[in-house]
């Protein structure tokens, strides 16, 4: 069975128990796991299936054992024979793609993922900062909300569908804008369980630590298209470490790359790994879209029918 889109997903999706299927009805899954694990100097299947909702919410955890589930759920899939035409993955989730299409190694991945959690966690420990998502609103109301905001920075970071943008900020700011929102008239305009301005220049710092460890790894080039978030085309892998760390600090386009895949003819796919939030973005992109989530071994064996 051949889809369109690989959809890896970012941040938010963790959950106590993930994986575990996978880990233990398929071989190649269980292989994912060994090798981050030998990588990261964790036990991923320990954290994964037995950790707790808290300790996998940190951004130091929950960003490799998101990157080792979603890995995990595209080996099974390719043992049982589904591939893919190309790939993307939602903020965190495009360094799975990355790994997904041979710009770097498992491996290699592991250690840029686990890097990155560990700088942006130890940015958001350092100032008071957080998202809300913003629900009912054009995106030109909202940017224009956190534009008139003043006690600070605020920026709409999420583009995920029509009527849904996520804003991250320095709290002041952030509570600020959520209010202007509300009054703009916002069905909903709520605080996310993210203690962090993820994809806003308050990382700066920390995009820039990490573009200086990418410096001593390999990029390759792709074996199948990969489309980023950062401009919602074709990834150009010519200079991958200036590349992420301008995905650091840059809004994530998804409703563009979505857009950008259907043109391209890429109207089937899945989310592989936890959660299913870019399948409920699918529906309210365009109907034509047809995604699965695969984070089970269920999931995979429905897959590849």
């Amino acid at each position: 069975m051949t889809y369109g889109f690989a959809l890896f997903p970012g941040q938010g999706a963790q959950h106590p128990g993930m994986g575990q299927s996978l880990f233990e009805g398929s071989a190649a899954a269980r292989e994912v796991f060994a090798c981050a694990s030998d990588v990261a100097g964790l036990d991923m299947a320990k954290l994964c299936f037995e950790g707790t909702q808290e300790e996998l919410s940190r951004t130091v955890n929950s960003q490799v054992a998101i990157f080792t589930h979603s890995m995990a759920a595209l080996a099974a899939l390719r043992e049982a024979g589904v591939s893919f035409e190309a790939c993307a993955g939602f903020s965190l989730g495009e360094y799975t793609a990355l790994a997904a299409s041979g710009i770097v190694s498992l491996e290699d991945g592991v250690r840029i993922v686990r890097k990155r959690g560990q700088v942006m966690q130890a940015a958001a420990d350092a100032m008071d900062s957080g998202m809300a998502a913003v629900l009912g609103l054009d995106d030109a109301v909202v940017e224009q909300a956190c534009a008139e905001v003043t006690c600070g920075v605020v920026r709409p970071v999420n583009y995920n569908c029509p009527g849904q943008l996520v804003i991250a900020g320095e709290r002041a700011a952030l509570n600020e804008a959520i209010e202007k929102c509300k009054a703009a008239g916002a069905r909903r305009a709520l605080p996310l369980a993210v203690s962090g301005a993820f994809h806003t220049p308050l990382l700066k710092e920390a995009a820039a630590e990490l573009r200086a460890f990418l410096s001593d790894f390999t990029f390759s080039a792709p074996t199948m298209p990969v489309y980023s978030n950062l401009d919602g085309q074709l990834l150009d892998v010519s200079d991958m470490p200036a590349h992420l760390e301008r995905h650091m600090i840059s809004p994530v386009r998804w409703k563009a790359l979505m857009a950008t895949g259907m043109g391209a003819g890429l109207k089937t796919g899945c989310e592989i790994g936890p959660g299913k939030t870019l399948t409920g973005f699918a529906k309210k992109i365009d109907k034509e879209l047809s995604i699965l989530p695969v984070e089970t071994m269920e999931n995979v064996e429905s897959a590849a029918k």
